[in-house]
């Protein structure tokens, strides 16, 4: 984080330790005691200075749970997979892990709304406008990314795009109506198609 303040001219608002999923499976057993160094450091920090603030950005919480208990240092953001393609199992254990460190929305982020490329055919299938209450005034593109802050309860998406017209299409997509009923349906039936589903 010093190296990133020289280099920025300024501390980072906001450091993620990112996938401690993959530490966590090497451990074995599985030490809580490597997720507790890893955030006790990046609260440290946070606390000299060198950053704004922290967080965990996860691709698969389930192994991050497991660990979790008072001792973890709380972050300020927690980063999950969000949006359709999350399988029923992602999406309970980033539920778990929200209320394990009991963050608010606004202390949520999302990652990956599409799945890695608004280009690929399962766009051309699926038509997440359905998930709308008005749903035929916005594109299925930006239906999915309004769609991913409810899959899992988000405040904010974390996108890339090297186009600025991207970007816009994604705000435009904030004024959609989710229809909250649909979505629960929608994770009912993921969690009843197999209870033991892959992420």
């Amino acid at each position: 984080m010093e190296e990133a303040a020289k280099n920025l001219g300024r501390e980072p608002d906001l450091v993620f330790l990112h996938n401690p999923e993959h530490s966590l499976r090497k451990a074995v057993p599985h030490d809580k005691d490597l997720l507790a160094a890893a955030c006790t450091a990046l609260d440290d920090a946070k606390a000299k200075g060198l950053c704004g603030a922290w967080g965990v950005a996860s691709w698969d919480p389930s192994p991050v749970l497991s660990v979790v208990d008072l001792t973890v240092p709380r972050p300020s953001v927690l980063m999950v997979r969000a949006g359709l393609l999350v399988g029923a199992r992602t999406l309970a254990a980033a539920d778990n892990l929200i209320d394990a460190w009991n963050l608010g929305c606004g202390e949520l982020w999302g990652m990956s709304p599409f799945g890695g490329s608004t280009s690929t055919s399962v766009w051309d299938r699926l038509d997440p406008r359905l998930f709308l209450r008005d749903c035929r005034r916005l594109s299925r593109v930006q239906a999915a990314f309004r769609v991913a802050y409810h899959l899992p309860r988000v405040g904010s998406i974390a996108v890339g795009t090297d186009e600025p017209t991207h970007l816009g299409e994604l705000v435009g997509a904030l004024a959609g109506q989710v229809e909250e009923r649909t979505v629960q349906e929608y994770r009912k039936l993921l969690r009843d198609r197999s209870p033991h589903h892959s992420a």
